[in-house]
């Protein structure tokens, strides 16, 4: 981490003294419809405003915000919030900003590296307005800011921070693309084109824009989109094909879990569960990273030694055998597929408030007539 703080910050610092920092806000007069989008996205959430990030940061150092390049990239003291001289204050826009539009639209380059990828910002000269890059092909500038294309916006602009992370022992606690991927596939599904133009005023009537909410796991009607599941009937059970439709890992932030609920039915009453009390019980079933320091169980990731994972890579199925004897003709089977943001162990050491992190969230189900 020590690294990655040293590398982003001579850079950040180049730029914070060349040009003043333009808040979320600002860029309202113009991009009125993605600013209302980006009020609704994760990238939106700051430490003060999302009580899961910010209980497990404080459970894994209480003195040190080494999240900071990635979830406070705008900070004016970014360089004192890891090392622990500073501590985030939400009365400062560039802490409480998130990851702001301004840091995701100055990013030059990134660099890419074995344990975590480095954003590298543009510099800016200095007495002028900034420059701010996109996809837009001949962008307009306007009284704030000049307007680039640069391509890595269609390339390499979301690795910088939704590639992997490894931690300081060589364990992997993220991981959402591999070497062959790209941000392409990113934008086309959690950006993908909406009516309206890009500015409120759209002067080149282009008409449409890359929606900046990145639909994710909390987005109902998207979640689901991401899998299939399918049933087939065995002499004595049945099996469920879980496939993953999605361009990335099943299981990518280490603090969540996915699983499947099946229940089958005979006239309305339930006469078999695929677990009892807790999804775990089912272990092919369970989707979630496991981490451990010298050998024993932890729950956060941030020094732990050895990890296992029970995942679905990119477009893949894991068919499932499910043994239930007496399976007559006409019962129903249900399988539902659901996740959590914070799994258990989670919860044990950063205790939530929020019931969204904590309840069960449906991503999709299926009821199958056994023939």
């Amino acid at each position: 981490m020590k690294y990655l703080a040293s590398f982003f910050l001579v850079g950040w610092m180049f730029l914070q003294a060349a040009t003043a920092y333009l808040d979320n806000h600002a860029c309202s007069e113009c991009h009125e419809k993605i600013y209302e989008e980006f009020q609704h996205s994760a990238h939106a959430r700051s430490l003060f405003s999302d009580e899961l990030h910010r209980r497990i940061a404080h459970a894994a150092d209480a003195k040190h915000y080494e999240c900071a390049p990635c979830h406070m990239p705008m900070a004016d003291n970014l360089a004192d919030l890891v090392s622990g001289k500073a501590q985030p204050d939400v009365h400062n826009k560039t802490h409480r900003d998130g990851v702001s539009c301004y840091f995701c639209h100055t990013i030059a380059y990134v660099k890419k590296a074995h344990r975590f990828n480095i954003n590298v910002p543009a510099r800016q000269a200095e007495d002028y307005k900034p420059t701010l890059y996109g996809r837009l092909v001949h962008p307009d500038d306007n009284d704030k800011h000049a307007s680039v294309n640069n391509p890595i916006y269609g390339k390499m602009v979301c690795m910088g921070c939704h590639a992997h992370k490894i931690n300081e022992n060589n364990v992997t606690i993220f991981q959402a693309m591999d070497a062959t991927q790209d941000s392409r596939e990113c934008i086309r599904c959690h950006m993908a084109e909406v009516s309206g133009g890009a500015e409120k005023m759209d002067k080149r009537a282009r008409g449409h824009h890359a929606r900046h909410d990145f639909p994710g796991i909390r987005d109902p009607k998207f979640r689901a989109t991401g899998y299939e599941i399918n049933l087939t009937k065995e002499p004595e059970g049945f099996q469920v094909a879980l496939t993953n439709k999605m361009g990335h890992p099943m299981i990518i932030q280490p603090a969540r879990a996915k699983y499947l609920q099946i229940e089958v039915a005979r006239q309305g009453k339930p006469i078999w569960h695929n677990y009892r009390h807790d999804p775990s019980e089912d272990a092919d079933a369970y989707f979630v990273y496991r981490f451990f320091k010298d050998g024993k169980p932890i729950a956060l990731p941030a020094h732990a030694t050895a990890s296992t994972v029970n995942n679905l890579a990119a477009h893949q199925t894991k068919i499932l055998h499910y043994r239930v004897p007496d399976l007559h003709k006409g019962d129903t089977v249900t399988v539902t597929l659901y996740g959590r943001l914070a799994k258990a162990g989670c919860r044990r050491v950063a205790p939530l408030k929020d019931r969204h992190f904590t309840l069960p969230l449906q991503i999709k189900r299926v009821q199958w007539t056994v023939p």
